[in-house]
C-alpha cells in the first residue's frame, strides 16, 4: 500500500458545516450486523514533566491465541520499553505488579493491576484497573478507573497530578467490513461513537460503498467504493475541523493483503490546506492534535 500522506490532495477538501448536517439524519445501520474484532489497540501519549521536558509513552494492548498482552515504552528507546504477556499459564500470568527501568538517565517504574480488569470487545480493559507510569519519581501517566485510589494507596496522596494527552490511537481490526468505536477529539470534547461501514454486492447494494457515523448519524457516504478507493473529506465537530482519511484499495486491488486504512485527524487551524500539508512551526508544535487510525482486515 502506497504511503497514506501521498494520497490526497488539499483540491480534495470538504468541509461540513456541522457533524450530521451533510446528510439526512439517518438512524445508524442494523444491530443485528456484527463489528470487526479489534486485535491491538496502540496509544501515544505526550506528558510534561514539572521540568518542562515533553516525553512519549505508548502503551499497547493486544490480543491473540497465546492471551492478553500490554507494551509500554517510553520515548523510541527499545531499552526504556516494558511487556507483560497474560495468559492460562500460572508460570507467566502476572495481572499486578510493578517493573524498574533505567534508561536514557531515566528512573522509570511502571505498576499495573489487571487482576479484576473487564473487557468489551477489544483488548483494552474498560474499568476495574490501573496502569501508572513514574518518571524520575513523577507522575508521568496514569490509566484505568482505579488509577486514583492506587496512587493514595502507593503515593499517599489522591492528586493526580500529571500533565498528559492522547496525541493519537490505532487499532487494528479484523473480520467482517464494520468497525466500531469510540474517540475524544479533544481533551474537553465528549466521547463519540464512530462507526465505519463498508457494505458490498452480497448485500443486495449495486456497488460497493462506504459510510460513516458519528452518534448514530451519517456525516460520509462513498459510492463506487471501487473507484474512489482512496480520498478524504472534513467534518466540524466540537468546534474542531476533523480530516477524515480512507484508503481501501487493497481490499479490490491487493487482497492478499486486505488491508484498508481509515484516519480521522484534528486539524490545527481553519485554513483549506490538510494537516499532513502543512508546515510545522514551534507553535504549531506545541499544540496538541489527535489522530485516530483504523488498519481494517477483512479476514480473521
Amino acid at each position: 500500500m502506497r504511503d497514506i500522506v501521498s494520497c490526497f490532495s488539499e483540491n480534495a477538501v470538504g468541509v461540513s458545516p456541522s457533524t450530521c448536517s451533510s446528510y439526512s439524519n439517518n438512524a445508524c445501520i442494523s444491530p443485528t450486523l456484527i463489528p470487526s474484532v479489534r486485535n491491538a489497540v496502540i496509544c501515544l501519549y505526550k506528558t510534561t514533566l514539572s521540568s518542562q521536558k515533553h516525553l512519549l509513552i505508548t502503551v499497547a494492548w493486544s490480543r491473540s491465541h497465546m492471551g492478553q498482552g500490554l507494551t509500554v515504552t517510553i520515548g523510541d528507546d527499545p531499552s526504556a520499553s516494558f511487556k507483560l504477556l497474560n495468559t492460562n499459564s500460572r508460570f507467566v500470568r502476572k495481572k499486578k505488579g510493578n517493573k524498574v527501568i533505567e534508561s536514557a538517565n531515566l528512573h522509570i517504574e511502571v505498576f499495573w493491576d489487571l487482576s479484576n480488569a473487564k473487557y468489551d470487545s477489544g483488548p483494552e480493559p474498560v474499568e476495574e484497573f490501573y496502569v501508572l507510569v513514574m518518571i524520575d519519581a513523577e507522575l508521568g501517566l496514569f490509566l484505568g478507573d482505579m488509577a486514583e485510589e492506587a496512587v493514595a494507596k502507593k503515593f499517599k496522596t489522591g492528586n493526580l497530578a500529571a500533565k498528559f494527552s492522547l496525541v493519537s490511537r490505532r487499532e487494528h481490526c479484523s473480520g467482517n467490513t464494520l468497525y466500531s468505536t469510540k474517540a475524544q477529539f479533544s481533551d474537553t470534547g465528549i466521547v463519540h461513537d464512530i462507526l465505519i461501514r463498508c457494505s458490498s454486492e452480497n448485500e443486495g447494494f449495486r456497488h460497493p460503498g462506504l459510510s460513516v457515523y458519528i452518534d448514530k448519524k451519517m456525516v460520509m457516504r462513498v459510492k463506487r467504493l471501487q473507484w474512489n478507493f482512496r480520498g478524504n473529506q472534513t467534518i466540524f465537530t466540537d468546534g474542531l475541523l476533523v480530516d477524515l482519511m480512507w484508503d481501501v484499495h487493497d481490499w479490490f486491488f491487493n487482497p492478499a493483503s486486505g488491508y484498508a486504512v481509515f484516519m480521522f485527524r484534528t486539524r490545527s487551524g481553519f485554513d483549506s490546506r490538510l494537516w499532513l500539508e502543512e508546515k510545522m512551526d514551534q507553535k504549531d508544535q506545541d499544540r496538541i492534535e489527535f489522530s485516530l487510525l483504523i488498519y481494517a482486515s477483512k479476514s480473521p
